[in-house]
């Protein structure tokens, strides 16, 4: 390069003005843009939102006798599930969410509409009627098999091997079994059936739809199932006396 002074441009102040505004402009540019991008774009999105939260609304539900948190989430799609039941209504229910009395007037959040509802209960229904035409053994599979598609249709949870293990501990499949010797024979109520339940549990916890006989094998199972259920979380958790 050939050394030598170089002459600078000459700019005017005005120009200079100019060209420092036109950078400070264009540095400017883009959050102005976003800001009105971002503020076209609320109308829009808003009636989006609003439908979401109008499509929530509350209900009163009370509960009877084999009612679950859980099953009560299930049944009314509730957001949050049996959780937000929980929570929306622990002074009623009290400090454990597992035992559920009945009579209590809950508020239930719900995603249904009354069509839904009705839409449902329909198909309840219908699988309710497939249930009872269908056919099983007398025999403790077939018990089992009977009383696990009871429990689905009423929200109860628990299994096959938990009910199985817990049959064998108790009566060792005897749906004729009786403690004579125990405390709670003692009182007055001994333990009956596969399960071994006494008769005021199984009044409390008994599945309507099912016998009231505490030997009968099916309602026995059922409302041992859906007593543990409301104490431990299910059948499944349960692995010695109860």
């Amino acid at each position: 390069m050939p050394r030598g002074k170089h002459r600078r441009p000459r700019t005017s102040p005005l120009t200079r003005g100019v060209v420092a505004a036109g950078a400070g402009t264009a540095a400017l540019a883009i959050p102005l843009l976003s800001a009105t991008a971002a503020s076209a774009a609320t109308p829009a999105q808003a009636p989006a939102a609003a439908s979401a939260a109008s499509q929530v609304r509350s209900v009163t539900y009370t509960t009877v006798n084999g009612d679950t948190l859980y099953g009560i989430a299930d049944k009314y799609d509730t957001p949050g599930g049996w959780r937000q039941i929980y929570k929306d209504n622990r002074k009623a229910i009290g400090d454990n969410p597992r035992l559920i009395h009945s009579g209590l007037k809950l508020t239930v959040r719900t995603t249904k509409t009354a069509s839904t509802t009705a839409a449902k209960k329909s198909s309840s229904v219908a699988h309710a009627t497939q249930a009872s035409a269908k056919t099983y053994a007398n025999n403790l599979d077939g018990w089992i098999r009977q009383s696990l598609d009871i429990m689905a249709q009423k929200g109860i949870p628990g299994t096959y091997d938990g009910i199985y293990r817990n049959i064998i501990r108790e009566s060792s499949g005897n749906p004729a079994a009786i403690n004579n010797w125990d405390s709670n024979a003692a009182a007055g109520t001994p333990s009956k059936g596969l399960l071994q339940v006494i008769d005021p549990t199984f009044l409390a916890y008994h599945v309507p739809g099912t016998s009231l006989d505490p030997f009968d094998p099916v309602a026995n199972i059922t409302a041992a199932c859906n007593y543990a259920a409301a104490r431990y979380g299910s059948i499944d958790n349960v692995f010695g006396a109860y």
